[in-house]
């Protein structure tokens, strides 16, 4: 936790409490696995809806999906005829996953994939992805990025979590774990693309959102 517990509190009384279903999944992905801390909060998890409702994403492309529960946030902004592509690698989550996309209202418009997430985008038939979650192996999110960039909507936002990796991106890099280096090295990755607008937000564990300028030739050009 990077914030002080009576402010985390304070902040966990004072917004829109989750849906039943979520409330369901997340006691489930509490009982029936062993890395639940894996899960969002159901604080980000109304981050992730109001982010999306504002973003009002056609396509959102999740890469880690785990058991769900972030997929069924990001879903709740999406287009009437909008569609969620989430890529998972570990098969064993994929029952509670199924389970609750189908118990939910967007259950026709999840496309849930199993695999690996560096090869199976390459071949995605898609080019303007308006919103992309990016909560998966830590040491790829820079292959990720660099795989979903150019497949970006103008105006489109890309978020990744856990950038501030348990506060320890705050001590000797060199000296750390090798986790720590990859998210060190995709935070900087960020803040010096030019393509895009990036900001760390202090929630949990961190969450980066990036905006994908609009023209971003002109704008690159510019600066």
């Amino acid at each position: 936790m990077l914030i002080p517990l009576k402010i985390d509190n304070y902040i966990n009384k004072n917004f829109k409490k989750e849906l039943k279903y979520l409330v369901l999944l997340r006691h489930e992905t509490l009982l029936k696995t062993h890395y639940s801390k894996m899960s969002i909060t159901p604080y980000e998890g109304r981050l992730l809806s109001l982010i999306s409702k504002l973003v009002n994403p056609k396509l959102i492309l999740e890469i880690g999906t785990f058991t769900g529960y972030s997929t069924l946030c990001l879903a709740e902004g999406l287009k009437k005829e909008g569609k969620l592509i989430t890529i998972e690698k570990n098969k064993n989550w994929k029952i509670i996953s199924d389970k609750y996309f189908n118990l939910s209202p967007f259950y026709k418009k999840i496309s849930p994939l199993h695999g690996d997430a560096l090869k199976i985008i390459p071949n995605l038939n898609i080019k303007k992805i308006d919103l992309v979650f990016i909560d998966a192996d830590k040491k790829n999110y820079s292959n990720y990025f660099d795989l979903v960039i150019s497949k970006m909507n103008s105006g489109g936002i890309i978020l990744s979590d856990n950038v501030l990796w348990h506060g320890k991106l705050f001590n000797n890099i060199e000296n750390s774990d090798k986790i720590s280096k990859y998210i060190n090295i995709y935070n900087k990755k960020l803040s010096q693309d030019l393509r895009i607008e990036n900001i760390i937000l202090p929630i949990r564990d961190g969450l980066s959102l990036s905006f994908v300028k609009k023209n971003r030739i002109e704008l690159m050009n510019i600066e």
